[in-house]
C-alpha cells in the first residue's frame, strides 16, 4: 500500500445500463429471473459498487501484486433503474485500519437516489491469496 491510500479520498464513476445488468439476466438459469422486470438487478448494482471502489484505490495499490476484496455489503436498493439510464455511483474512504477499508457508497441514476450504505474491502496479496484457493480447489479432486 502506498501512504497515498488514506481516509477521505473519493472517486466517482458512471455506468450506462444496458438489458444485461438487469434482473433476467441475473441467473439466466432461474425461470424466477427471467420473468422479473427489466431493471437493474441489485447483484449488478453491487458489483459497481465494487468497481467503483477498486478504480477509487487502484493508484493506491502495488497493482496486481496487491489487490482488493469486498468482505461486506450494507446497501440499500429503494428505486428501480431502467435500462438505459446512466448511474452515477460515489464513493468515499472513510476508514482505513491495516489491511481493511470501509467505504460510504450512494448511487443515483439520474432521477433517483437508488442506494446508499457502506462497503468494507480488504487489501489482499495477490499471489498468497491465489495459493490459498488452490489448496481449497485441491478438495474437489480429492
Amino acid at each position: 500500500m502506498k501512504t497515498s491510500l488514506q481516509a477521505g479520498l473519493t472517486f466517482e464513476f458512471k455506468f450506462k445500463i444496458p438489458v444485461t445488468k438487469t434482473v433476467s439476466h441475473l441467473y439466466p438459469e432461474s425461470q424466477l429471473f427471467r420473468e422479473m422486470p427489466q431493471v437493474l438487478a441489485t447483484g449488478f448494482m453491487v458489483g459497481l459498487v465494487e468497481w467503483a471502489c477498486l478504480e477509487a484505490i487502484r493508484p493506491c495499490l502495488d497493482w496486481p501484486r496487491e489487490q482488493s476484496l469486498g468482505t461486506h455489503v450494507n446497501l440499500s436498493h429503494t428505486a428501480p433503474t431502467p435500462q438505459g439510464l446512466t448511474v452515477t455511483v460515489k464513493v468515499r474512504l472513510e476508514k482505513v485500519e491495516g489491511r481493511r477499508l470501509e467505504f460510504a457508497v450512494s448511487v443515483h441514476d439520474g432521477v433517483d437516489t437508488i442506494s446508499t450504505g457502506t462497503h468494507e474491502r480488504f487489501i489482499i496479496d495477490s499471489a498468497r491469496f491465489r495459493a490459498k484457493v488452490a489448496e481449497k480447489a485441491a478438495h474437489l479432486a480429492m
